[in-house]
């Protein structure tokens, strides 16, 4: 029989945790804010569309030196994908996060100042009017 598939008591198995999947969430989160594709994030951070993929899927560990790289990329400091881990522990995206998210990434994209306020303002209002 082979140790190496067989996990033991208190040793790290090379399954990914739940740790690698929320800082792989907030990779993702932060990409996606600043309107960045998962190739360009890879292209920046020197690896394969794949392993990126695998990164913010939490499927693939990352190690300090690549989570400092990825950190320099996004303009963050590495304890932001830390931040809220205990809050959050075990919890997926929700849908109304990934709405957000993906407003954010829509608005980014937005070229014309104008629009990008006129958006804006429409939010603000549509927050403050009643249900």
């Amino acid at each position: 029989m082979n140790n190496m598939s067989v996990p033991r008591a208190g040793k790290p198995t090379n399954r990914a945790t739940d740790t690698d999947k929320y800082v792989g969430q907030r990779i993702r989160e932060r990409r996606i804010m600043l309107g960045l594709s998962q190739q360009q994030m890879a292209d920046m951070i020197g690896v394969t569309y794949q392993q990126a993929h695998k990164y913010e899927r939490g499927i693939n560990r990352i190690s300090a030196g690549r989570l400092f790289e990825i950190a320099q990329v996004l303009n963050v400091p590495v304890s932001y994908f830390f931040e809220g881990l205990e809050d959050e522990r075990g919890e997926d995206m929700g849908q109304r996060q990934r709405m957000c998210l993906e407003l954010a990434r829509n608005f980014s994209m937005i070229n014309n100042e104008r629009h990008q306020e006129a958006l804006s303002q429409l939010a603000r209002a549509l927050a403050t009017a009643p249900a």
